[in-house]
């Protein structure tokens, strides 16, 4: 499949995170272990049908993320982290719609709010924003296989998402809407603590008796940097985790 045709089906990634991906796939299904030598780009273009600066970029970021190791006038081979299977890495943005899909749940959201706002303190400093900037704040729960799973809490710069938010469908993936409109999340800076879930949300939306939160602050960023999205997201600690993956 050429680089041309992949673009229509990259909604939820690009181009260069979809060859990671197969890349990954690749060396799990050869079985690759560390020392092994990956196939030389040339190679891998031609079995993707991709150009050679697309097999380029996601090399690149496999070497940053410590999956290969390059070395010169060789080629590139698997590092000891990159034998190991880490799934859902805290190292690789990823939005909700995508984390909840790849762990295999049938994903239904129901929102519980949406309101054109002002940019409170914290809000500000994360989106660095001006106090008082005019923001967009949306409530969801995100539920899979009919269990809620999140409890999620969003706060959009306003001119991210033109346009009334009476006429959006809120229900469908805030980073593909945000895409439509020019703004690619790319990273982000995120703070994960364990909590409880909000008083009112467990008595509102019977929430109660469903253990533990794993509360994720982010703060989403642009591939030109600009900050445009705050999540307070609430993660059911029994059916959700992250994955580090350590080295020196």
């Amino acid at each position: 499949m050429s680089d041309k045709e992949r673009r229509p089906g990259s909604a939820k990634q690009t181009m260069v995170e979809q060859l990671r991906q197969e890349i990954l796939d690749l060396i799990a299904e050869r079985g690759l272990d560390a020392g092994d030598k990956l196939d030389a780009e040339s190679a891998l273009s031609k079995r993707f049908g991709v150009s050679r600066p697309t097999v380029r970029e996601a090399l690149k970021s496999l070497e940053q993320e410590g999956v290969l190791n390059a070395v010169q006038g060789q080629g590139r081979f698997i590092s000891s982290m990159g034998s190991l299977a880490v799934e859902r890495p805290i190292t690789r943005y990823e939005s909700i719609t995508e984390v909840l899909t790849a762990l295999g749940y049938e994903i239904v959201t129901a929102v519980l709010g949406v309101a054109e706002g002002e940019a409170t303190a914290v809000e500000a400093k994360a989106l660095r924003l001006e106090e008082g900037a005019p923001v967009i704040r949306l409530a969801r729960i995100r539920y899979g296989n009919d269990e809620p799973l999140v409890v999620n809490l969003n706060t959009i710069v306003r001119d991210a998402l033109p346009g009334s938010p009476a006429h959006r469908d809120w229900s469908a993936s805030l980073t593909s809407a945000l895409e439509a409109h020019g703004h690619h999340i790319t990273s982000s800076v995120a703070r994960i603590t364990a909590t409880e879930l909000p008083p009112e949300f467990v008595q509102r939306h019977a929430l109660s008796d469903l253990g533990p939160w794993l509360l994720v602050q982010e703060t989403c960023l642009t591939t030109s940097g600009r900050r445009v999205l705050y999540a307070e997201d609430y993660h059911r600690g029994d059916a959700i985790a992250f994955n580090v993956l350590r080295h020196r």
